[in-house]
């Protein structure tokens, strides 16, 4: 049985380096070398090379031994196949949460979504991302399927660096509107219609951005 100890590094190494690919910090293409990052981040290179391992499971890193190990290019076709599975987990806890919503989670719905129309006008695409994210967890955890929070945190960082170009570009005010058009839905348990626009979502953030 491993130590904590162990476990707790090399989710801290994958947290990490995972944060650092999303947010443009490691950016496509970008070399990834153990030693570098073990003393970039304190770490041993051991809970570094697990990282590494478990990120290139995702697709986020490349290898290729005696060669190279890279950040991924962001592929149109991955992030259309991961915004394939996300939309599948979101319309599940649409499907299943739809008319069962409380006024207190649409109220939040709303917050968050005003919270993101202000950070997109503002061009502050970390507080849009953010605010994204608390829009869409709302039905996710009024849903309360673990598999499908748990496919959702093993593909969001796929299409997260495909949001942040949305997220900064002319479509953004789009995606403001399919959330009201989705808490609408929700809030007149119009369960076909919530369905409707969460296909919406996931087919505007890959159709709007020109990777």
């Amino acid at each position: 049985m491993e130590s904590i100890g162990r476990h707790l590094l090399r989710d801290a190494a994958y947290e990490r380096i995972r944060g650092a690919i999303v947010d443009g910090t490691l950016a496509p293409g970008a070399a990834l070398r153990p030693d570098e990052l073990a003393e970039r981040l304190g770490l041993s290179r051991a809970p570094i090379r697990e990282a590494i391992s478990r990120l290139a499971g995702e697709g986020l890193v490349e290898t290729k031994p005696q060669s190279y190990t890279r950040v991924t290019a962001v592929v149109p076709k991955d992030v259309e196949d991961a915004a394939a599975v996300l939309g599948a987990m979101h319309d599940l806890a649409v499907r299943n949460i739809a008319g069962k919503l409380s006024t207190d989670h649409l109220a939040a719905m709303r917050a968050a979504n005003a919270r993101f129309a202000a950070a997109v006008a503002a061009g502050d695409v970390e507080a849009a991302l953010a605010a994204d994210d608390e829009v869409h967890a709302i039905p996710l955890a009024a849903y309360g399927n673990a598999a499908a929070l748990g496919t959702v945190e093993r593909c969001t960082p796929l299409v997260r660096r495909a949001e942040r170009l949305l997220f900064t570009s002319p479509q953004a005010s789009r995606s403001v509107q399919l959330h009201d058009d989705l808490i609408n839905a929700l809030a007149a348990r119009d369960e076909a219609r919530a369905v409707a626009v969460n296909a919406a979502i996931w087919g505007h953030l890959h159709h709007s951005v020109d990777l």
